[in-house]
């Protein structure tokens, strides 16, 4: 199979869906991907819905954690998120928190009946939505429900999103005082028209206030997502952006190529002919130029959107998504996934608190046991984007002959027995890919 062309680099969608790979490039949490696997329409029950879990126990453990709520809908989301418009009376962060204590602890339980020991938690991942919605209390009452029901390792990476609007100094202290140990800030754009496409909030010098603000309150681990591509964005307004990040001081930049999802509001103006779509020659072009500015000043790829000053400051819960781990996912819509099988919550908040009051059951509306083939495809897709590489021990025979002529067309090369992806591999990531599983 030869490589394609497409120049944008692709998007693991991490949150509500950590393992789906997109093989386009996308700005956010993910949508479920169609599942192929053995799949139960339903879930009623207190077991985790695995029969096998293989390999559970094996490596890290982490929890993500997915609240709904949002003040407004930006126009290119997709995400399973909420306004209290769209809600009404079925839901309310206070019925949210309860349902997650209550999933916390069915979780737990089906956790301490497996065979294999329940390892600590080393990684805790809140992301929405707009968690910084539910306050520094709210925040820390969700700390406290997993930290009732689970144990924390000791040097437990403890991550919050915020939107920068939604935040304070005093906001970050309680944060930093509860366990919290990382911040990551929806910051998209220093340019106020981008902002504006984009129908975000924020006003174009709060994040950089929000990031040092974190920084006083003790947070040594600050991230600031980028978005890049969208319609009417000029390579003025993105070295506008890139200067406001690298005056903010922060460890850690993720940097995401617009996609304009079906189904948003962006997508019909996008079809209207009221906004162009995203040029995937300006997307690779725009790239290059973040991976430039952003090396030059210290930060470092270590995945195909994420750049981090120091090991230390990498995200260790992405890291565990893209090394195959194992995570639980609470909140309406989340996905977990343990020893092989993968499930999925219920979407709507309203009927998630419904599921787990009904009774001690996991709020899950389905599942799946991935073959063998499917596990390898997986493989393939996540640990390929990370600097370290993909171990040329994991790839097949079919896929080891492909190498040779990834390597002649310069999109990848073999490095301490691992097949890394050049800079302009980079680009073509989805190429590699599908040319390493042909």
């Amino acid at each position: 199979m030869s490589v394609t062309t497409d120049p944008a680099p692709p998007r693991i969608r991490a949150k509500s869906c950590p393992a789906t790979v997109r093989t386009t490039p996308a700005p956010g949490p993910a949508t479920p991907r169609p599942h192929t696997g053995q799949v139960s329409p339903a879930v009623q029950q207190t077991a985790l819905p695995a029969p096998p879990l293989r390999d559970f126990g094996g490596g890290p453990f982490g929890i993500y954690v997915h609240v709904p709520f949002c003040a407004t809908r930006c126009g290119y989301c997709d995400f399973n998120t909420y306004t209290a418009g769209e809600l009404g009376s079925s839901a309310s962060p206070q019925s949210w928190l309860e349902a997650l204590r209550g999933e916390m602890a069915t979780a737990a339980a089906a956790f301490d009946a497996l065979p294999s020991a329940q390892p600590p938690v080393s990684t805790i991942f809140v992301g929405g939505g707009t968690p910084s919605l539910l306050g520094g209390d709210g925040l820390a009452d969700v700390l406290d429900a997993i930290r009732a029901n689970f144990t924390l390792a000791a040097d437990a990476e403890v991550t919050t999103e915020s939107n920068p609007e939604s935040t304070s100094p005093e906001f970050f202290e309680r944060l930093r005082a509860a366990g919290y140990t990382r911040i990551s800030l929806g910051m998209q754009s220093a340019a106020t028209h981008v902002l504006r496409i984009l129908d975000r909030t924020h006003t174009p010098g709060r994040p950089v206030a929000a990031a040092r603000e974190a920084r006083a309150a003790g947070f040594e681990h600050v991230n600031l997502d980028l978005i890049y591509g969208t319609p009417g964005e000029s390579d003025a307004d993105l070295d506008l952006s890139l200067d406001a990040v690298l005056e903010a001081g922060v460890d850690h930049v993720s940097a995401y190529s617009l996609i304009v999802e079906d189904g948003t509001a962006m997508a019909r103006k996008v079809r209207r002919g009221e906004l162009p779509a995203p040029d995937e020659d300006v997307l690779a072009s725009r790239y290059e130029r973040i991976d430039t500015r952003l090396s030059a000043a210290g930060l470092h790829w270590y995945e195909v959107s994420n750049w981090a000053a120091t090991d230390s400051g990498r995200c260790r819960h992405n890291l565990g998504y893209w090394d195959g781990g194992d995570w639980l996912g609470a909140g309406p819509g989340a996905h977990s996934h343990v020893g092989g099988v993968r499930w999925w919550n219920v979407k709507h908040p309203g009927r998630y608190a419904e599921r787990v009051a009904a009774a001690p059951i996991l709020p899950a509306d389905g599942w799946e046991e991935l073959t063998d083939d499917e596990r390898y495809t997986e493989r393939i897709m996540l640990a390929v984007r990370l600097r370290s590489g993909l171990p040329v021990r994991d790839v097949d025979h079919a896929g080891r002959t492909a190498v040779a002529g990834l390597v002649a067309d310069g999109l990848v090369e073999v490095r301490d027995d691992a097949i890394v992806l050049t800079d302009r591999g980079r680009l073509l990531a989805d190429g590699v890919v599908r040319t390493l599983l042909s």
